[in-house]
């Protein structure tokens, strides 16, 4: 399945539900009358892309077709979506640190364990050596299902006594990756509300220990978000950054939900990009980011 498919497919939901509520809307051409723009921001506000960010796009993409008069309202719609989905760009992948070390963080039960296992087997398969650390020292589960993704895919994975510090355990792992030469160190961390400030400091513990071991560590702080929650993500989203430096954002189970327009609020309110989607349950079923096929998922 190419890329293309795969975005496709993740996006049926939302797309569905933005094509029932537009209909032949989306293949009107000329400029957007007051009845059209209602049903267009009742439409994006129901596919949860936000009030804000619903505005911006409606704006620009009526200015577009001022400008274009072969354009229709989809193709508007995708090339404003693609342009602020484009806005700030960031890879997941190291920029030639060795080790390079990454760092998940999130809310319970966003995807954050499923994903770190499935990123790290990526890059144990493209034969880049790999270390997972299970720093989720409160729930057994999640080392197991660390121990699982790691099984298929060679990871080696460091893991702790229930209960352990875990700034101590990533201490440890990262002590053994530098001796070992890994190439990548990709640590889970436990899930946290973002109200809980004593869970948020020990977070910010974590990343002190990474920079003491590793000059400039962690190199990458990927924020896991779940789709299915639409603009509470927003909220979860700047608390995580008031804690720790984050560099980009992950957002998964999207191909679960018709609120997919939340990643167009997520890139036009954050200011953060985008570098990975998780588009399903298996091995392979997560993409990097790429903002014109994403819109073009959406409104094609």
């Amino acid at each position: 399945m190419s890329l293309w498919e795969r975005f496709r497919t993740g996006l049926e939901r939302t797309r569905e539900r933005l094509q029932k509520n537009l209909g032949p809307l989306l293949g009107s051409r000329g400029s957007v009358d007051a009845d059209a723009r209602v049903r267009l921001e009742e439409a994006l506000l129901a596919a949860d892309v936000g009030p804000g960010a619903a505005e911006r796009l409606i704006e620009r993409s009526e200015k577009l077709l001022e400008r274009d008069a072969g354009l229709d309202l989809r193709a508007a719609l995708e090339r404003t979506a693609a342009e602020i989905l484009g806005s700030r760009r960031a890879r997941f992948e190291p920029a030639g640190e060795r080790p390079w070390v990454a760092l998940l963080v999130g809310v319970n039960g966003v995807g954050k364990t499923t994903l770190a296992g499935k990123l790290a087997g990526g890059f144990a398969l493209a034969g880049r050596q790999t270390l997972l650390v299970a720093a989720d020292t409160f729930r057994a589960a999640a080392t197991e299902q660390l121990e699982g993704w790691a099984e298929r895919t060679g990871v080696q994975v460091v893991r702790a006594r229930p209960g352990a510090d875990p700034a101590a355990v990533v201490h440890d792992a990262l002590e053994a990756a530098c001796a070992r030469g890994h190439e990548i160190v990709m640590i889970d961390t436990a899930g946290r509300l973002h109200t809980k400030h004593n869970l948020m400091a020990e977070l910010e513990k974590v990343a002190r220990v990474c920079g003491r071991l590793v000059p400039g560590a962690p190199h990458h702080v990927l924020l896991v978000l779940d789709a299915t929650l639409g603009q509470n993500a927003l909220e979860q989203a700047r608390e995580f950054g008031r804690a720790v430096p984050v560099t980009s954002l992950a957002v998964t189970k999207l191909d679960g939900t018709a609120r997919g327009g939340v990643v167009l609020a997520i890139a036009d309110q954050l200011g953060l990009p985008i570098s990975v989607v998780g588009l399903g349950e298996g091995l392979e079923d997560w993409e990097a980011f790429d903002p014109e096929i994403f819109a073009r998922g959406l409104f094609e």
